[in-house]
């Protein structure tokens, strides 16, 4: 059988676009982790354009029961990473990366519109710290030892901006937020001794602007500030990809 490419073929070939082609897997791994009330489908668009990118993207479905039992579902699936890793936490995933990122294969830490909890402070203490000016969500509950937020005013609190129906199927799906993960003190603070980046949502209503930039500016990290509320990975993926990308570029 003759094996030789036809010519006409071979053309074609060397003048299709780069984009076209397969893209050399990057030596970095990203690892996504959600927060409270939802789960890592809420990743997708970023997940899309990281894959797209050369990344091996992983994701992380937390329990959201404890949040030392999330911290070891993250480093089960850091353990699948095949290279160093970029551990990324939106939300309560901010926390659940802190206690995890200890890990010797994580290499960088980012978060977006997330929380920084230092060694023996909870998730409680800083969602509750008030801010004037600067309204927080409206949690019902806690209820058997769970936390949602009202359904009628999801939209607004959690996803404004985002696509209305996205929206409103996040509100009527939420994954009660466990009461052992609000209350869970946490033990280790990967932040202290990992690089950091951390993204400020400037319009949020779950974690207020001012609790958000107080976290970031000890953690000593390098901090970049967005306008958008606090479903920032889907009301502004394409941003949220560069800075997570802009980390992973560091990663040697």
């Amino acid at each position: 059988m003759n094996r030789t490419i036809p010519a006409a073929l071979a053309a074609l070939l060397v003048g299709m676009p780069a984009a076209a082609q397969a893209r050399p897997e990057k030596p970095v791994s990203i690892v996504l982790v959600h927060g409270a009330f939802v789960d890592a489908s809420g990743w997708k668009p970023v997940y899309d354009m990281l894959t797209k990118d050369g990344y091996e993207v992983l994701m992380v479905q937390n329990p959201t029961i404890t949040l030392d039992g999330d911290a070891i579902a993250t480093e089960r699936v850091i353990a699948q990473a095949t290279h160093p890793v970029v551990l990324v936490g939106h939300s309560y995933g901010g926390g659940v990366i802190t206690q995890a990122g200890d890990n010797p294969k994580v290499k960088s830490l980012v978060y977006i519109a997330a929380f920084e909890p230092d060694v023996g402070e909870t998730i409680f203490e800083l969602a509750t710290r008030q801010w004037p000016g600067e309204p927080g969500p409206s949690l019902v509950g806690p209820k058997d030892g769970w936390l949602n937020v009202d359904p009628t005013k999801f939209a607004d609190e959690f996803a404004r901006g985002a696509d209305p129906d996205t929206a409103k199927f996040m509100a009527v799906s939420q994954v009660p937020w466990g009461l052992g993960a609000v209350q869970f003190k946490l033990t280790t603070a990967a932040w202290k001794n990992k690089p950091t980046s951390v993204m400020v949502t400037t319009q949020d209503h779950m974690i207020a602007p001012s609790e958000q930039r107080l976290m970031a500016k000890r953690t000593g990290g390098h901090v970049e500030e967005i306008a958008s509320a606090h479903a920032v990975m889907l009301i502004h993926p394409r941003e949220v990809t560069a800075f997570i990308e802009r980390a992973a570029s560091a990663v040697r």
